[in-house]
């Protein structure tokens, strides 16, 4: 019903900036929130930023002050900019949506295919 793609990931030097992108399509229903994650090899699915149905939006420690989660209701587009990358920013980067398709019903995650940050030092 709701499908994720990410696009934005690539090679950039350390101090540099990359957006990433997650389109969606299909029926949100109710949004409870949409996060970015991140894994790396040999790591833990890390949640890095979330962005809830009313626009509060909270980050990992490592990420606070460089990242920045947004989102576009009109172009159905969740973004995390990242600036002054880091070699140890560098992951595959997954759009995560969370919804409901009743006010009382349980939540549903929706996964996108992951789009890979490269860091170099």
């Amino acid at each position: 019903q709701v499908q994720l793609v990410e696009s934005g990931g690539g090679l950039v030097q350390a101090g540099g900036s990359l957006r990433l992108s997650c389109a969606a399509s299909g029926t949100i229903f109710i949004l409870k929130a949409v996060n970015w994650y991140r894994q790396a090899p040999g790591q833990q699915r890390e949640l890095v930023a979330s962005i809830t149905s009313s626009g509060s939006t909270s980050y990992t420690d490592s990420v606070e002050g460089r990242f920045t989660i947004s989102r576009d209701n009109a172009k159905h587009t969740v973004y995390l900019q990242m600036n002054n990358l880091k070699p140890e920013d560098a992951a595959v980067y997954y759009c995560n949506l969370r919804r409901r398709i009743t006010d009382r019903g349980p939540d549903y995650d929706f996964w996108g295919q992951g789009t890979q940050v490269t860091v170099s030092s």
